[in-house]
Formats: C-alpha cells, structure tokens, sequence
C-alpha cells in the first residue's frame, strides 16, 4: 500500500513541477497531452477560463499503426481543430511524461500542421 501511494505522489509531484514552469506564459493556452498504455489524448485548455478549446484523441483515428505514428495523426487533427477555434500559439504541457516517443511525436505534428508551441 505505501508503494502505491509513494508512486502516485512522484506522478503528482512531477506533474506539479512540470506545470510550474509553464505558469510564467499563462497568455498562452496550453497543449495537454495524456498517453495511455493503448491511446494518446490531446487538448487546448484555456486556464483562464477553465475551457477546453479544442480536443482530439487517438480513438477516433481509424487507421492501424503503431503508437508513435497514432499520435503523430493526433497532433495533425489537434492542431487543425486549434486553428479553427482561434488558438495559434499554445504551450506544451507534457505531464509527468518525457518529451520522447508518442509525446513528441504528436507535438512536431502539431507544429507542422500550424500550431506554435
């Protein structure tokens, strides 16, 4: 029982630590990425407001691949959705999660289908 709760606070605390650094460019609204073990989930939160702006997940993309290539059609569909809500500049909010793989993935995709991050 210590062992799940000493794990689920470094998530929360490296979550935490994360979001920190982003508190400084709050103009922007922020890219959240959650990655499970099967799918991706992107959305474009606005704190001000406590509003999702825009948001895409891996579940509706119907084509087979693998995770990186899933969450790279993820950040295409995510920025186009942003685009059209009016958000071009948003900061990227990785979680607790390294900005490697499926992560990084999605947000070059994303900066090549228009969003500035």
């Amino acid at each position: 029982m210590k062992l799940k709760n000493s794990i689920r606070a470094a998530r929360l605390r490296r979550e935490r630590r994360v979001r920190a650094k982003l508190g400084v460019t709050r103009d922007y609204p922020r890219l959240s990425v959650f990655r499970s073990n099967r799918y991706t989930y992107a959305q474009v939160i606005d704190d001000r407001t406590g509003k999702t702006l825009a948001s895409a997940s891996s579940r509706e993309i119907k084509e087979k691949g693998s995770g990186v290539s899933r969450s790279t059609s993820v950040g295409t569909l995510i920025a186009e959705r942003a685009v059209k809500a009016g958000v071009s500049r948003a900061v990227l909010d990785r979680g607790r999660y390294r900005y490697h793989g499926r992560v990084k993935a999605l947000a070059e995709a994303a900066r090549k289908a228009g969003l500035n991050l």
